[in-house]
């Protein structure tokens, strides 16, 4: 989530969706980092209605403490100033599907979050304006771009402070979707994302936050008037619920490493890991599988890419090729001319070994041709020379030897 700190930006019509839960530690795209902490099974689910055992594979930011409710969930409450309940997941996800049962929280200028963020600032977002009673926000980020804040779009939901709804995003290399209560309401592509230089495609961890945006001791005014307005304390508490979570998490594994600084997913290999989804399998470890519309995609890329090296080596052969589709052509017409006339087997013979002659004659001229243009290339006035006395030797050889097919041929039909 990032938002617009210059007031400047208050009178643009965009969504400069919020930064409270977006930082990192380490961009690996600046510096080496730690490998990311991945998640080493195929699925993850968390009821947090159980209370707060849930909180086992999570983290909570400075200064949140989480309340449970048997029925709604967790609960991430604002009571004052200065406040932002977050919880991060303990794991990285390298593509997958991310599911939250969940109730925005209340209030003009409180902001409920869904956040998916890599270390290099790649995100997907959900987000809820507290006085928003009809919308829900998306929004993306690519390696913490934020040159123009056009890529965020509102999606409606009903009463998303009142009911609960499952929100979800299901990302993939070629795509990201976001889906309400089961239902696709945005697709983005990765050739979209200005050709994948913006989409989101590198380990991602889950964040879930409720925040201020309308305090003005803490946010510029396009922030504020983005929010919906200054927020009125008096109102306090604000809630959010969270439910339950659930995560299909693509390309399982121990932990995922960043071979290059580019920031691309195809430099992100699998440690101990296995690909059970949309990931690219040159990106996963050799025990990966394909199975999903994001490999089989990967795979024909990659099809594509081993057809254009084989068409490049098959033009570079393709001389020698050729003559050896003519050479047996050759022979195979004299093999014809041979069975064709059984007492003439002696001169059919003949014109093969005047053949086999001129093929080898011919075969020797080149090869000395290749040695002569080889030689030339360390004296460059010598060179025209000896490759016109290899062209006359190959073309007298060649004259030579078409007399000798010409003579044979006549006395073998004369005879």
């Amino acid at each position: 989530m990032h938002f617009a700190r210059n007031s400047a930006l208050a009178g643009l019509v965009v969504i400069p969706l919020a930064a409270a839960q977006t930082y990192t530690t380490c961009n690996p795209m600046e510096k080496t980092c730690p490998n990311d902490v991945g998640l080493d099974s195929a699925s993850f689910a968390c009821d947090f209605t159980k209370g707060k055992s849930a909180l086992a594979s999570w983290s909570a930011a400075s200064g949140t403490t989480l309340t449970y409710d048997g029925t709604k969930g967790a609960q991430f409450v604002i009571n004052g100033k200065n406040q932002a309940p977050t919880i991060s997941s303990d794991f990285y996800i390298f593509f997958g599907k991310v599911e939250v049962t969940m109730q925005a929280a209340p209030g003009t200028g409180i902001v409920s979050s869904m956040v998916l963020q890599s270390e290099d600032l790649d995100e997907i977002d959900w987000e809820w304006l507290g006085g928003d009673t009809t919308q829900a926000q998306t929004n993306y980020f690519g390696k913490g771009n934020t040159t123009s804040y056009d890529r965020g779009t509102y999606q409606s939901v009903s009463s998303p402070q009142t009911v609960m709804h499952t929100y979800a995003f299901d990302w993939t290399k070629d795509q990201v979707q976001w889906l309400i209560d089961g239902v696709v309401v945005r697709t983005l592509k990765y050739a979209d994302a200005v050709g994948g230089k913006n989409f989101p495609q590198t380990p991602m961890r889950l964040k879930l936050g409720n925040w201020i945006a309308g305090d003005p001791d803490t946010n510029a005014k396009g922030t504020i008037e983005w929010a919906g307005g200054e927020t009125d304390f008096s109102k306090v508490p604000f809630t959010m619920y969270v439910q339950s979570v659930s995560v299909t998490n693509y390309n399982p594994a121990k932990e995922y490493n960043w071979s290059d600084k580019t920031g691309s997913y195809e430099s992100i290999k699998l440690i101990d890991g296995t690909s059970s989804g949309s990931s690219s399998s040159s990106s996963s470890s050799s025990s990966s599988k394909s199975g999903s519309s994001g490999s089989a995609s990967k795979s024909a890329t990659a099809s594509v890419k081993s057809t254009a090296v084989i068409s490049n080596s098959a033009n570079t052969v393709a001389p020698t090729s050729s003559i050896s589709v003519r050479k047996a052509q050759v022979q195979g017409s004299a093999a014809v001319v041979n069975s064709s006339n059984s007492s003439s087997t002696s001169t059919a013979s003949t014109l093969s070994s005047v053949i086999s002659s001129v093929s080898a004659s011919a075969t020797s001229a080149a090869a000395s041709k290749s040695s002569s243009h080889s030689s030339s290339s360390s004296s460059a006035t010598s060179s025209q020379p000896a490759e016109q006395t290899a062209n006359a030797g190959v073309s007298n050889t060649v004259a030579t030897g078409l007399v000798s097919i010409i003579g044979a041929a006549m006395a073998y039909f004369i005879l």
